[in-house]
């Protein structure tokens, strides 16, 4: 990933565009520091809806919220009449600002060379000027987890996911928390495996499958071994003991300030990954993927094990899945207690995040924990439910206004606010369409 983006970084030029297009952040373009939604429909998702309700934002942060919430002197106030509030959507595990175009590789920098390569965060190879990020903010979407190796083919220790505004010049400007969690595809014993060289499916023995497995899942252990000795060796002979980048990038996982973001898919996969880090290494885990675990729901929630789901507008992982299969998984979490969100695993598609969860809602899913799904359940899965995912006070103003309700695809996106200021509702898309319908008419006869 650091070494591919010294390489790869120039052919971002066709992301530049962006700023050209007039998708600059959003500071860049409003200053004010007070605003007011007046009479608007709020979802807080903490607490009750709250009608005819009034959300004040100053210095970027949501100062109050309510029917009788006052409104400051001198605040911009928005007329809410009609419209809706909800906080700013956040897919938890996307790869916005690490691929731009899938076909093209020299656009793509989410996984790094090596096996294990904890030492690495997402943030360092994040591209700011992405065309994904107007794409998605334009839709609600204000803030996202960018994981490397988020779409499963990546090292078995794919590095740290981070966690930014979708508004910023710079990395640093967008960063909510650079190392949310590291991200781990469990060695899977598959039979089937596609081989870049021949383009084609390769085939290996069970048996190999399954050695390879072992070894992978013992090496998984050393790391963890080691590094729990190398904290505890720092923590005692401090400097006298020479830095090891890998060892410390993993010490605060170790030690459970934050998650392992395992990827597994197939029931056996998931079994086997949580009797791995829960059982017997007792580390704290988060499943990703995760697309048969609607199969051990009861038992996922009795392991207290949360989970973000993958996208629900997609095929059956098994020809004999019905085929509902991923839509209706969101209501069957949810019926069994299991905290989880769901994610996009995506750069270009996290604009359909809310349609993606929305769909949900026609199979099983209630309306409030669709949206909580988005929002604060993700936030609290990932430790950041003290700055986003409810409109709360004191928490940082990302939100999301809509003439309609949030999840549905015909509503209307209004206004977008990312720490506490109006996002432009334009990008490539909009910028395109506008280009194209202006376009001069040939001179009728």
């Amino acid at each position: 990933m650091t070494r591919a983006r010294h390489i790869l970084a120039p052919a971002f030029a066709l992301a530049i565009a962006a700023t050209q297009l007039g998708t600059a952040p959003a500071h860049a373009q409003a200053r004010a520091s007070t605003y007011a939604i007046r009479g608007a429909r709020v979802h807080t998702v903490s607490g009750a809806v709250l009608e005819n309700a009034t959300v004040v934002i100053a210095d970027g942060r949501i100062l109050s919220v309510g029917p009788s919430a006052p409104v400051p002197a001198g605040a911009e106030v928005i007329d809410g009449a009609g419209l809706e509030v909800a906080p700013g959507f956040f897919d938890a595990m996307s790869q916005l600002g690490l691929t731009e175009i899938s076909a093209a590789a020299a656009t793509n920098d989410s996984t790094e060379v090596g096996a294990f390569a904890p030492q690495v965060d997402a943030a360092t190879a994040i591209h700011p000027s992405t065309e994904h990020i107007p794409v998605a903010r334009v839709n609600g979407v204000t803030h996202a987890v960018s994981a490397p190796g988020a779409g499963g083919n990546g090292p078995v220790i794919g590095g740290q996911a981070s966690a930014i505004h979708l508004d910023g010049w710079t990395v640093e400007e967008m960063l909510l928390r650079r190392s949310v969690g590291m991200v781990v595809s469990w060695p899977t014993a598959g039979g089937r495996s596609f081989d870049p060289a021949t383009f084609t499916l390769r085939t290996r023995p069970y048996r190999e499958a399954r050695e390879e497995q072992a070894r992978q899942t013992r090496e998984l252990a050393r790391w963890i071994a080691d590094a729990r000795d190398y904290r505890a060796a720092r923590a005692t002979g401090g400097d006298r003991i020479g830095r090891n980048h890998k060892l410390e990038a993993l010490g605060p996982v170790v030690a459970g300030e934050r998650p392992w973001l395992v990827r597994a898919d197939r029931e056996r996969d998931i079994r086997e990954a949580v009797a791995f880090f829960v059982d017997t290494h007792k580390q704290k885990m988060v499943l990703v993927g995760a697309a048969e675990a609607w199969k051990l729901a009861g038992w996922l929630a009795e392991k207290q094990v949360p989970v973000i789901l993958g996208p629900t507008q997609a095929l059956p992982p098994s020809d004999d899945d019905p085929y509902d299969t991923t839509m209706s998984a969101p209501g069957a979490l949810h019926k069994a207690g299991v905290a989880f969100a769901l994610s996009t695993y995506s750069s270009s598609d996290v604009r359909n995040l809310p349609y993606e969860i929305g769909t949900a809602v026609g199979f099983g899913l209630p309306r409030d924990a669709a949206l909580r799904a988005i929002t604060l359940a993700p936030a609290r899965i990932l430790g950041l439910d003290d700055q986003v995912g409810s409109i709360e006070p004191g928490k940082v103003a990302n939100l999301v206004v809509t003439r309609g309700a949030p999840l549905e695809i015909r509503s209307t996106v209004t206004h977008v606010f990312i720490k506490g200021v109006p996002a432009p509702l334009a990008s490539r898309h909009t910028e395109l369409y506008e280009k194209y319908r202006n376009r001069p008419r040939p001179a009728t006869k």
